[in-house]
C-alpha cells in the first residue's frame, strides 16, 4: 500500500543541539528506509520544520506502527495528512479499460 505522508517536525521541548542530534538521528533512519525500499520518495520543505513523502507498507496497522513508535523522532512529530494513493500507471490501465474488469 502507497501512502503520501506529511509530517510537522516540533521541537519546542528540546534545545538547538538535542534538535539537532535528534534530527540526524532521523535522517540516518530515513535513509536507510530509502535503501529498504520502504520510503520510495522523501522531501523536506524548504523554509519549514516538514518533510513530505511516498511510503510504501504492508497495512495500515504497518504506518501506524512506524508513525507511532518506531521513527526517531516519532514523539517530536505531527502527521498531517495521509492519503493513500495509487501508481498512475494502473489508474492510466483503469482508464483505458474504462473501469471494467
Amino acid at each position: 500500500m502507497l501512502f503520501h505522508v506529511s509530517f510537522r517536525v516540533e521541537h519546542t521541548r528540546l534545545d538547538r543541539d538535542e534538535f539537532w542530534d535528534e534530527w540526524e538521528r532521523e535522517a540516518q533512519a530515513a535513509l536507510a528506509a530509502i535503501d529498504a525500499g520502504v520510503i520510495k520518495s522523501l522531501y523536506k520543505v524548504a523554509g519549514q520544520r516538514r518533510v513530505i513523502g511516498i511510503v510504501e507498507v504492508e497495512s495500515h496497522d504497518q504506518l501506524d506502527q512506524i508513525v507511532m513508535g518506531a521513527l526517531p523522532m516519532s514523539h517530536h512529530l505531527t502527521l498531517e495528512e495521509v492519503l493513500p494513493v495509487r501508481e498512475y500507471s494502473a489508474f492510466a490501465e483503469d482508464v483505458g479499460r474504462r473501469w471494467q474488469s
